[in-house]
């Protein structure tokens, strides 16, 4: 296939910058940095090259060489389930855990943008070809596959794309008081802290946040358990927090107020912002596995008149 060297080098090219542009190495620490990322920058060259080859296979008549697709697509599978399992066995070593939604979650992303890697490769191939075959000259012909392959992966980025708490509810907020031993916050009970020094440590350094969805969908998707505990994750990640093994006074905890479907948190932060706190739920992503959107439905929208 050497006389299809003007398509397989430049998509693989193309396929490869795309997986290296989804790569995120940031306060999350997934992948890890460096042997993570040269994990998943190797499978991006894999599948990169595996979608650039199919349509030169295809038009020599070499099917068997396409079938090594169907195979990528199960050794991707493994590579979730990799994925899931890695962060499984790292899981009891954090203050705050994940959570199995958040978890497998993460596996499905990484399995995702393999899939759009070998697309972006094999989108890129097809424009470079067809354009050849068409009469442009190979340097037009690459040019315009380039430019079509980074099309594709902006698309089909912005489609595994996923929300944020800021799009689904108003974060704001929230007052930390006390009812004896009760925690509570904008008077939801949170949990009994029994000892008096803890009280006090939450009054001068605790701070809370009130997450009000803004209907039905987000009240059921911020319902789900596994997405608070998300949310709690991600807030200690960022902030810091006021807490080693062994002390559950001060584990930060998301509740929800079962008359409305809105949900408090609270945490002893080593960085006690509120405002930033605010901006960490925010940002915390909404799990595929907790979405849910009964409005589109026309019992879920007959209840909620």
């Amino acid at each position: 296939m050497f006389k299809y060297d003007y398509i397989l080098i430049p998509s693989i090219v193309i396929g490869f910058v795309s997986r290296a542009s989804m790569l995120r190495v940031d306060y999350r620490q997934y992948p890890s940095y460096p042997q993570g990322v040269f994990s998943h920058l190797t499978l991006g060259i894999i599948a990169s090259a595996l979608g650039s080859v199919a349509l030169p296979a295809i038009v020599e008549s070499e099917f068997g060489a396409v079938t090594f697709l169907a195979l990528a697509a199960q050794q991707f599978r493994d590579v979730r389930n990799l994925e899931r399992q890695s962060l499984d066995n790292i899981e009891p070593t954090e203050l705050v855990q994940r959570g199995t939604a958040y978890i497998e979650d993460i596996a499905k992303a990484f399995e995702a943008r393999n899939y759009v890697t070998m697309l972006v490769s094999l989108i890129a191939s097809i424009a470079i070809y067809t354009f050849n075959k068409i009469g442009l000259i190979k340097i037009y012909s690459i040019i315009i596959g380039g430019c079509t392959g980074a099309i594709a992966f902006y698309l089909l980025n912005k489609a595994i794309s996923r929300q944020t708490i800021e799009e689904i509810a108003e974060v704001k907020p929230a007052n930390i008081s006390f009812n004896g031993a009760l925690l509570l916050v904008n008077d939801i009970v949170i949990m009994n802290i029994g000892f008096e020094a803890s009280r006090e440590i939450y009054l001068k350094n605790g701070i809370a946040v009130q997450i009000t969805p803004h209907n039905e969908n987000g009240v059921t998707t911020l319902s789900n358990i596994g997405q608070r505990q998300a949310i709690v994750h991600n807030a200690a990640v960022l902030l810091g927090l006021r807490k080693d093994v062994d002390e559950p006074d001060f584990t930060p905890i998301a509740r929800r107020d079962p008359h409305t479907g809105n949900v408090v948190m609270v945490i002893v932060a080593l960085e006690p912002d509120v405002e930033c706190l605010v901006e960490a739920v925010k940002n915390t992503i909404v799990l595929e596995s907790s979405k849910r959107k009964p409005l589109q439905s026309y019992v879920g929208r007959k209840a909620a008149d």
